[in-house]
């Protein structure tokens, strides 16, 4: 690809992930598919698709020489673009995302989870190999730098002890009557959880990793029977502890991981980033305690989103690999899987 020539997107769905979020003034900008993908100065939008009107005429203020389309068959008869984002909410993944691949792009951006079960993720997988398509899913957490700069950090800390892995919301954890729309914080934001996790787990173990055979403790229901906490433990050589703590009975959101070594702790979370190390202890003679490094600082900004995109393009112009792959969010939501069919 020629350095001043562009690759053309098109993005269906319009709403919260895929638009509106980017107008949010609390969150780090970008925060929506459309305002990243504006902001990559290789990338030139030209179409978006939603079946909501009203998220039709509000995008195109801002993207006034794109087209618009109110279903993907149309966009699809009409536009042909190198990249293609799939933003449409989970129960719409898989058949939306097999319509992109099979007009054969160069990219297709898939948002998070990947689908709704491990069965949609392979059918979905079977048509990305067939038609040579690659998927790039939008775990964010993957690309950003105060979880990076806790990578990096881990063989500062010695050999890792306990990681673990925490999400509090008030949205129920897991209710099978939401089974065919995913609504549940186990798989809309567990999804991100567990990817993350498994991204240090990979570091820690040098390969792919995927949990299997939890020990489920903490389990508890409201009067509905919907599924408010759970946790999920594992243990392998490397890393004797790892837990999975989901709570949907909180009055606050939170999400991040804690990580034990011999020599030292990170906690990296929403809003939070810290490195302590082993230091001679300030409160008992001939002991050791650990310390706040505070040379090392959280990033002022992520750049979650942003690097994503700039990912998606050194990936199509031949420069990297792709960090979040179709085959890491199937490594994600089998874990998943797995936890709701101990749980249901």
């Amino acid at each position: 690809m020629d350095n001043s020539s562009k690759y053309t997107c098109a993005i269906i769905g319009l709403g919260r992930i895929g638009f509106s979020l980017g107008f949010d003034k609390l969150r780090e900008q970008p925060a929506s598919h459309t305002m990243a993908l504006k902001r990559n100065s290789k990338i030139n939008i030209v179409a978006g698709c939603d079946i909501n009107p009203e998220n039709l005429y509000e995008w195109q203020k801002y993207n006034k020489k794109a087209s618009i389309y109110r279903n993907v068959d149309d966009l699809f008869k009409n536009i042909h673009a190198d990249i293609v984002t799939v933003a449409v909410n989970e129960e719409n993944h898989l058949p939306v995302a097999i319509k992109a691949i099979q007009t054969n792009p160069k990219l297709v951006i898939l948002e998070k989870p990947v689908a709704l079960n491990t069965s949609d993720a392979f059918e979905l997988q079977k048509v990305s190999e067939k038609f040579k398509v690659p998927i790039l899913v939008n775990h964010e957490r993957r690309f950003a730098l105060d979880y990076n700069l806790a990578l990096d950090c881990l063989d500062s800390i010695g050999s890792i002890q306990e990681i673990h892995a925490s999400l509090y919301s008030g949205l129920r954890v897991y209710s099978a009557k939401e089974e065919a729309t995913g609504a549940y914080s186990l798989l809309h934001d567990g999804t991100h959880l567990v990817d993350i996790l498994l991204f240090f787990l990979e570091k820690i173990e040098s390969k792919n990793v995927v949990l299997k055979n939890p020990q489920i403790h903490g389990l508890y229901r409201d009067e509905k029977g919907d599924v408010r906490n759970v946790s999920a433990i594992y243990s392998f050589a490397s890393c004797p502890l790892v837990e999975i703590n989901i709570s949907g009975r909180s009055k606050f959101f939170g999400f991040g991981l804690e990580i034990l070594g011999t020599e030292g702790k990170i906690s990296v979370g929403n809003g939070y980033f810290e490195v302590f190390r082993r230091k001679p202890s300030k409160l008992y003679s001939g002991f050791y305690s650990l310390e706040k490094d505070k040379k090392i600082r959280k990033p002022k900004k992520t750049l979650y989103f942003s690097n994503m995109i700039s990912n998606a393009v050194d990936f199509l112009d031949g420069k990297s690999n792709l960090k979040s792959t179709l085959q890491t969010g199937i490594n994600a939501l089998s874990v998943l899987e797995e936890i709701k069919a101990s749980i249901k």
